[in-house]
């Protein structure tokens, strides 16, 4: 596990541009955990990324129950910004069992361990840090983190958390950077077809329950 003085650096990262807080983490540890779920927001730290370390592998978790919005997106900004994607997807047999079971609607958080927690750890336990691309204005959780956090051993950066909803507007379309396909149609965030509804924020995934996130980033 690395020692880092977590307020020191929360203090350096926060004064900097949102270029330099991510080329500072690529230049400060040798192997660096990066996934993307290619949902609404994504495009800014995927386009980051692709600019600073293009080689860098970016994780996407397929988990069976993406919408073809999400696929085609994911496709399309593979190929615009020559990204390093790789696929990991949930063991096939328990996979069926949450289809079967429609264990979205029974058991939202083992669904969510399953389909997505667990295929991340096969490759989480590689790296001591990672970095999202969370925002601090999509829910009230999100909002409380900093830019770096050390957690269950693992250092985790957040180069866009302080970001709000304008910025990252303004990010996409400076750049010129395709929307999500769902983005049009009412969605504000995007997981799995059985748990994501048109809705601001957050607010429109798990949008019956009191779950707000899907586990990967607690």
């Amino acid at each position: 596990m690395y020692l880092v003085n977590k307020e020191k650096i929360n203090q350096s990262l926060s004064a900097k541009i949102v270029d330099a807080r991510v080329a500072q983490v690529f230049n400060s540890f040798k192997d660096v955990l990066v996934t993307s779920s290619f949902g609404i927001t994504s495009a800014v730290l995927l386009h980051l990324v692709s600019r600073i370390r293009p080689e860098c592998p970016v994780y996407f978790i397929d988990t069976g129950y993406h919408f073809q919005e999400t696929l085609d997106y994911k496709k399309r900004l593979t190929r615009l910004l020559g990204l390093n994607v790789k696929e990991l997807r949930p063991a096939p047999a328990r996979h069926v069992m949450t289809y079967n079971k429609q264990l979205w609607s029974q058991d939202p958080d083992r669904c969510c361990h399953i389909n997505k927690i667990e295929p991340l750890k096969e490759i989480k336990d590689q790296y001591n840090v990672w970095m999202s691309g969370l925002i601090g204005f999509q829910n009230r959780y999100r909002n409380t983190l900093q830019i770096v956090d050390d957690k269950q051993e693992m250092l985790k950066f957040y180069p866009l958390i302080d970001w709000n909803s304008a910025l990252v507007e303004e990010y996409i379309e400076g750049h010129g950077l395709p929307q999500h396909p769902l983005k049009e149609q009412g969605f504000h965030s995007v997981g799995c077809t059985h748990c994501t509804v048109p809705g601001m924020g957050r607010s429109g995934r798990w949008n019956d329950q009191s779950k707000t996130e899907c586990g990967l980033h607690d």
